[in-house]
């Protein structure tokens, strides 16, 4: 019925894949990490060159 499935008897043979899983778990949050931080340094650019701007519309 399901003879594509594999599931080994022997379980050391899930050990490389969960070592890749952690690796590219950590790349994506590492990832995450590097986006978020570019990400914060570019809105505080973005907001100190465009101050007057805003400070012009609030008043």
């Amino acid at each position: 019925m399901m003879e594509f499935l594999y599931f080994p008897e022997d379980k050391t043979e899930y050990i490389p894949a969960v070592i890749v899983l952690v690796i590219f778990m950590l790349g994506a949050v590492l990832a995450m990490y590097f986006f978020i931080k570019h990400s914060k340094k570019e809105a505080k650019k973005v907001e100190e060159q465009y101050q007057d701007k805003l400070d012009e519309d609030h008043d």
